[in-house]
């Protein structure tokens, strides 16, 4: 497999246990370089993952001192990626939920449209949480407003391509979206910047444990940080409406493809 210069996959990892293995062994299959950011893990795996990257020159493993969160994590990479000289970074959780053999598809519409982002659109299986594919709605009603509707077909799901450039520009400016607000902030910002979504059908699996499945999702927690940060992008997107509308009404970016 030849090493692309311009793209990577990225994956953040906590205490995931061995699935992350797995994971990375599948994205490996679909593409080089695949990047790995363990972020602050006691369960062992930075040592085995740093293992792996001994043997594989098409790994390469970011060990965080302590757990700072997926936001984090992701920026710690993107900016090493962006000093390396790649573009685009492709996000995937390190639990197995996300599909390792679609890596190709999206890597390829993101060299075909490299000013968007490529975002997974969920498709649920039976085994998806009710109570989560219902709780997701809300997210993504709140992200289609405060978008003017760009077009975001889901706000929380984290098989992306984002541009790394605009990325990290938009992480630097101010200090939200470091954990479990990452994914549905980052796609906002984007909007704003003119990054344009498209969404692209990606099955999604939630493990269970007895099959290695490992969630940190906490509803009371997370919920309430999604609470605060559609709070905040409210408020900014009552200052943003203007411009918004004047960009939907020419179709400039991120309205270009509606």
């Amino acid at each position: 497999m030849t090493p692309s210069r311009t793209h990577l996959v990225l994956i953040p990892s906590y205490d995931t246990g061995p699935k992350v293995y797995d994971t990375v062994r599948e994205a490996r299959a679909q593409w080089t370089p695949v990047w790995v950011v363990v972020d602050g893990s006691t369960d062992g795996t930075a040592e085995g993952l740093l293992a792996m990257a001994a043997r594989d020159p098409g790994l390469h493993v970011i060990v965080l001192p302590a757990n700072q969160g997926k936001g984090s994590a992701v920026q710690a990479g993107l900016e090493q990626a962006q000093q390396a000289g790649f573009t685009h970074a492709l996000t995937m959780d390190s639990d197995g939920q996300h599909p390792a053999g679609l890596i190709a598809e999206f890597m390829r519409r993101s060299a075909e449209l490299p000013d968007a982002m490529i975002l997974g659109q969920p498709v649920f299986d039976a085994s998806a949480p009710l109570l989560r594919v219902r709780g997701r709605r809300v997210s993504n009603g709140w992200t289609n407003l405060e978008t003017l509707g760009a077009g975001v077909g889901d706000s929380l799901f984290g098989f992306r391509v984002y541009p790394i450039a605009e990325l990290v520009a938009v992480m630097r400016r101010q200090p939200w979206m470091r954990r479990f607000d990452f994914d549905t902030e980052a796609v906002v910002r984007l909007a704003w910047r003119g990054v344009a979504p498209i969404n692209v059908p990606a099955p999604v699996k939630y493990l269970r444990p007895e099959e290695g499945g490992v969630s940190h999702f906490n509803y009371l927690r997370d919920n309430a940080l999604l609470t605060w940060m559609h709070a905040r992008l409210m408020l900014e997107f009552l200052l943003r409406l203007p411009l918004l509308l004047l960009r939907r009404l020419r179709r400039a970016p991120p309205f270009q493809y509606l």
